[in-house]
């Protein structure tokens, strides 16, 4: 039966720190020049909540500002991201492509489903040519709820999935899969916790973990040996 893989983009195949403090900072200066931000900027706040979509970050990171003031930075901030990564200053994590060539070469389907917004997926998509190998990208964006669950749920009813794994790093895209009778599989990279972490049937350090791992990414509802797997290398790890 073949696989198919739905990987999340921040923190998982994307390395978001890497312009993630340079487009804040700049949508904070922007803030300030307009005298309205007067302290540092949230960077350690938006690592805390890195995952969740865009509206309830500025609703975290601007809580005394207007809807108007957060829409526009909003809007601000996702054309400094954009700017960025097309100017080459932000990078996938390491293995993105090996890693997407082994899987093609094993007849998986390859998807991406991200809390991101279409424009910026869009930009890392081309930027790094990852339309090579995957299928189709899925922004929160395309989901009223601005559930991952939900989005992770159109992409099976789209292509049919019965069989597969969601990919990521935060508890959103463990419950995706939990939700969808996925396996999931926790990606310990920059924006991870432990405590989400812990949730996930296999935990990764590395994508290329991926490869070995690749045999017992099924829907395990129905076969308890599988399950006995999963726990077996969850201990382990």
């Amino acid at each position: 039966m073949k696989q198919s893989l739905i990987f999340d983009m921040d923190g998982t195949l994307f390395q978001t720190d890497k312009i993630l403090e340079l487009s804040l900072n700049d949508a904070f200066d922007r803030l300030r020049t307009l005298n309205k931000w007067d302290k540092e900027t949230p960077i350690d706040t938006y690592r805390e909540i890195m995952g969740v979509p865009l509206p309830e970050v500025w609703e975290t990171l601007l809580p005394d500002h207007s809807v108007e003031d957060r829409e526009e930075t909003d809007a601000y901030f996702l054309e400094r991201l954009i700017e960025n990564i097309k100017s080459g200053k932000g990078a996938l994590y390491p293995d993105v492509k090996e890693v997407f060539r082994y899987l093609k070469e094993k007849d998986c389907s390859i998807y991406i489903a991200s809390n991101g917004l279409v424009d910026y997926l869009q930009a890392i998509v081309g930027h790094y040519g990852l339309d090579e190998w995957v299928t189709e990208t899925f922004s929160i964006q395309q989901i009223e709820s601005l559930n991952k669950s939900d989005l992770v749920q159109s992409i099976i009813e789209k292509y049919n999935i019965t069989n597969g794994a969601v990919v990521g790093d935060r508890l959103s895209d463990i419950n995706a899969a939990k939700d969808n009778g996925l396996v999931s599989v926790g990606c310990n990279f920059d924006f991870a916790r432990e405590d989400e972490l812990a949730q996930a049937y296999f935990v990764i350090d590395d994508l290329k973990e991926l490869q070995s791992l690749l045999p017992n990414l099924r829907n395990d509802k129905q076969n308890e040996d599988t399950k006995e797997k999963i726990a077996s290398h969850s201990n382990e790890i």
